[in-house]
């Protein structure tokens, strides 16, 4: 398991001083902020500039980046999450269980989706991420608990 976790992406340039777009940012601003300590494809770097442009992070490092590479931070420097609330990397591999026992597959992935973020599963199901759909979430036997009547075909 990776110690890393990823918070955004290297995107298009902005101005000519290094700066760039973060893209697929984290919603948590300060990771961006100057003096934020980040890896680069796995690399230490800490950002110099900071500031938002069109709604979205712009930032300049102390080191080049080449555009598309992973923006990550140390998983230990990771806040805990607030009570009924998880990072996705903690979600992705548990599996999947409907009330009565019957195994959905396993999380693949964690999408954003308008009303509310989705359980992607290895078997093709996709889960609404809402306290009616997910009764319960436990970490430590890897598994969530989901209530009948989500995971019929469409």
């Amino acid at each position: 398991m990776s110690e890393l976790v990823l918070v955004g992406r290297v995107g298009k340039p902005h101005g000519l001083d290094g700066s760039f777009f973060v893209e697929q940012a984290s919603e948590e601003g300060e990771r961006f902020e100057v003096g934020a300590r980040l890896h680069v494809d796995g690399e230490p770097a800490e950002v110099v500039a900071s500031k938002r442009s069109k709604g979205r992070p712009v930032i300049r490092l102390d080191r080049e980046a080449p555009r598309g590479a992973e923006l990550a931070v140390a998983r230990s420097e990771l806040p805990p999450p607030g009570e009924g609330e998880y990072y996705e990397f903690q979600l992705v591999g548990l599996t999947v269980e409907e009330e009565g026992g019957r195994s959905l597959g396993h999380v693949t992935a964690v999408q954003p989706g308008v009303a509310n973020d989705v359980l992607e599963l290895d078997s093709g199901i996709a889960l609404p991420l809402v306290e009616a759909c997910v009764r319960d979430v436990d970490l430590e036997s890897g598994r969530i608990l989901v209530a009948q009547g989500f995971a019929e075909a469409s």
